[in-house]
């Protein structure tokens, strides 16, 4: 049964100001430009997401509905993601803004479908790096190329 209180006024007050101020850092290190920040936010006009901003900023209440608040979540998610996966920050930028070649990005930078303005392109990145996470489509990164899987002999069983 869907849990209909975390839809609730007093929870998405409650989350949306420290997520939106959360976005705000995520969105300086990936170099968004405010055009980009509009777009992952579903396209506020531009005063109300600088409200918005001066809101999160100052520790201010504000309410975000329920679409902006999952877009949030997704781009929290990349952001954990790409921490998990990448030592570096800048790696994990580097990745997002370089062109992939998994068919799902189609020669584009992941970053293209995480500004493209929808909620699904945020997703599928989001499911992408979760599923790199879990160990399926990406590459094995440098300290991976030379593990060699234990042979059966070599499992101590007590």
């Amino acid at each position: 049964m869907l849990d209909v209180t975390r839809f609730a006024p007093a929870n998405r007050k409650r989350l949306s100001a420290p997520a939106l101020r959360t976005f705000l850092a995520i969105a300086d290190l990936w170099g968004l430009n405010e055009e980009q920040r509009r777009l992952v936010l579903g396209y506020p006009s531009r005063s109300t997401y600088h409200n918005w901003a001066r809101q999160a900023r100052e520790h201010g209440s504000i309410t975000l509905d329920v679409d902006a608040l999952t877009r949030l979540s997704a781009i929290l998610g990349i952001h954990q993601a790409l921490g998990v996966l990448f030592e570096s920050e800048a790696e994990g930028v580097e990745w997002l803004t370089d062109p992939h070649d998994a068919p799902i990005f189609g020669g584009q930078p992941p970053m293209a479908l995480v500004t493209g303005g929808t909620l699904d392109g945020l997703l599928t990145v989001r499911r992408f790096l979760d599923a790199a996470r879990g160990g399926l489509y990406m590459p094995p990164n440098a300290i991976d190329t030379d593990f060699a899987p234990l042979a059966d002999a070599e499992i101590v069983w007590r």
